[in-house]
């Protein structure tokens, strides 16, 4: 059953135009994620569904008795409510329940003293009659409840007798979550819900929201989390949208095929309408009356062709690979022992790190746990600690500063590369802009103008341009979009210098590095992986804990030895699964193309004239689409038995 429905809707603001021909439905109890770059209208579009600004053109439908709980980005609460107080309001009517059920337990005991069998009768039935009320809508457990959820978004214990006028932004952010999880509206419409959350709040928010019976609409830059909630995915482009049935992951494979979809068509149209003008202008040339007619003739079906627009679905970026101008040694950091401490607390000790040229690694670990101290400490400015530093031969290592106190406000984008590389050619400045997404002529933006993203998009070329060859990293996603973060993913990737980083971004973790450190319990654990890896070795090794725990007294080292031996083929399965998963969908994407080339043949004058030729054609297609279908099939088995 259809929740919500648009159709060719239309929004302006005076003469610009935000949205155009939006047209969707989204079905009950489907995770749609809504993606694009900032200010395509994201926001626009949710405050369309709920009521909150008008519309142009159009029509939307909504279910019958269709409840939306809607939360912005920027939240305001002022009153003297604590924290759990503000939160229990949205259970007014369960609490007006419960005060009924306390008056009428109090008249039941006056009328048995009183022995009044009338109003005692009557009273028990109005008693029974509440109390089954309040049992249907869980009125137990609405504290634990909401409790329950004020503690999966991070708070505290000591958090809940807070008042909610002195909490900061991103906390009042969190109490709105939190009440509008509780009220459980048909529709959950969620703008950035994860800004200001940690990783383990991030994870208990999916697993509700997993769990959660309702349909979802959000808007999120993180790209994990909408990767493990949704099922569709909608892109606003161009100010229209394009619907993708997947999850994020599937939505950026697809749209590089999009992409060179429309590039394709651009390009044909573009050589066709081409091709006709030249047969005109030698008709022309003719200068004959007959050909001069037929020249107008063409001349009227040019003019009704078809223009098919330039492309700007994805802009271009250059593929190019950052050498740092000074080369490392092999060795590039050695730490031995290294201890930090505030007075009796313990942030980490005897911690040892070896770090070669080339590594991408990420430090993670829960807030305050000491990895901007491990930084600072390795960076040279926090001096007050234990333990032995050593550099590699030739290291440069240089901290990413997301303040980007190094730009200068009045200089335009290319000045701003080329006066510090000045022996650069404009050429390759503009090739190296380009890969950052600076093209034509937004190199004359002036970097006062910029973006928070684009500012760290210009601050990371220029380190990774510089001698620097050792970049420190920490949280260099926060407040990208994600255009921007896909940019600076590619660049760090192609970076052939070494990577430390810190990082919440789960996404950019099973993207970049290939090693990740894991700050807890004052000391630092390795795993030769991406963040998928690490959680699957975390998940392996708790297994294994619980397993010897529960069979600490009866386990046999045989058994040990049995249960490691399925537990390495159990993966090496898995491994072979993934495989043979990616190698189906190549073969899936390759068969489209074949199919669609053969569509075009058919479209071909030699062809579709000759009979035989059509005949041909038609049933290599037909092959094709047997290929095509059995190949499906075989991913669809594939996927379950990954699930299973």
């Amino acid at each position: 059953m259809i929740s919500i429905a648009m159709n060719n809707i239309k929004k302006s603001f005076g003469v610009d135009v935000i949205l155009e021909d939006i047209s969707f439905t989204i079905n009950e109890g489907e995770r749609v994620a809504l993606v694009g770059s900032n200010g395509t209208g994201k926001t626009t579009l949710f405050k369309i569904i709920t009521k909150e600004v008008d519309y142009d053109l159009g029509d939307i439908f909504y279910a019958k008795d269709l409840s939306i709980g809607y939360l912005s980005q920027h939240v305001d609460i002022e009153n003297d409510n604590t924290l759990i107080e503000e939160v229990l309001t949205v259970f007014e009517e369960v609490m007006l329940l419960e005060k009924e059920i306390r008056v009428l337990e109090h008249d039941i005991s006056e009328a048995g003293s009183l022995e009044d069998h009338d109003k005692l009768d009557r009273l028990m039935k109005q008693y029974t009659k509440k109390t089954d009320e309040f049992t249907k809508i869980n009125g137990y457990a609405y504290n634990s409840e909401a409790k329950g959820i004020l503690i999966g978004l991070g708070f505290k214990e000591e958090d809940l007798s807070k008042k909610v006028r002195m909490l900061s932004g991103g906390e009042k952010t969190r109490v709105m979550l939190g009440k509008l999880l509780l009220k459980k509206p048909d529709i959950l419409l969620l703008d950035e819900p994860t800004n200001h959350l940690d990783t383990d709040s991030v994870q208990s928010l999916e697993a509700f929201l997993r769990q959660y019976r309702g349909t979802i609409f959000v808007i999120s830059h993180d790209r994990y989390f909408l990767d493990q909630l949704t099922n569709r995915t909608f892109e606003l482009f161009n100010k229209s949208i394009r619907v993708y049935n997947g999850n994020y992951s599937y939505y950026v494979s697809q749209r590089e095929i999009q992409a060179e979809l429309d590039e394709k068509a651009y390009e044909e149209n573009l050589a066709e309408r081409k091709r006709q003008q030249e047969v005109i202008d030698q008709l022309k040339a003719f200068g004959r009356e007959k050909q001069v007619k037929r020249a107008r003739s063409r001349e009227k079906l040019l003019d009704k062709m078809e223009v098919v627009e330039k492309p700007n679905y994805m802009k271009k970026r250059a593929k190019i690979t950052f050498e740092p101008s000074v080369k490392s040694g092999k060795d590039v950091l050695k730490a031995r022992g290294l201890s930090k401490s505030y007075g009796e607390r313990c942030l980490f000790q005897n911690v040892d790190l070896d770090i070669y040229r080339g590594e991408k690694i990420a430090l993670i670990g829960a807030n305050g746990a000491g990895k901007s101290t491990l930084f600072n400490i390795l960076l040279g400015v926090d001096k007050s600690f234990d333990g032995d530093i050593d550099f590699g031969t030739n290291v440069y290592p240089v901290y990413f500063d997301q303040e980007r106190d190094d730009l200068q406000p009045d200089k335009t984008v290319l000045e701003e590369v080329w006066s510090t590389y000045p022996n650069f050619t404009e050429t390759k400045v503009r090739n190296m802009l380009g890969a950052f997404l600076f093209t034509g002529d937004e190199v004359y933006k002036l970097i006062g103008t910029l973006s928070g993203g684009e500012k760290a998009r210009i601050s990371l070329l220029k380190l990774m341009l510089s001698d620097s060859n050792f970049l420190f990293l920490d949280e260099p996603t926060n407040h990208l979009d994600i255009e921007s973060k896909e940019v600076l993913e590619d660049a760090i990737t192609n970076y052939e210098g070494t990577v430390f980083v810190i990082s919440h971004d789960r996404y950019f973790l099973n993207k970049v590095p290939d090693q990740i450190l894991v700050l807890e319990d004052q000391s630092v654990k390795s795993y030769l992986g991406n963040y998928d890896y690490y959680i699957e070795k975390r998940a392996a090794e708790k297994a294994a804990l619980e397993f010897a725990n529960q069979s600490e007294d009866t386990t046999t080292k045989t058994q040990l030895k049995i249960q490691r031996k399925k537990d390495k083929e159990k993966e090496k399965e898995e491994k072979k699964l993934k495989k043979q998963i990616t190698e189906t969908e190549e073969a899936i994407h390759n068969t489209e193309l074949e199919i669609e080339n053969l569509n075009e043949l058919l479209c071909l004058e030699e062809i579709y004239s000759n009979p035989e030729k059509v005949k041909e054609v038609a049933e290599q297609k037909s092959d094709k689409e047997k290929i095509l279908h059995e190949l499906m099939s075989t991913w669809e088995m594939l996927l379950e038995a990954q699930q299973d």
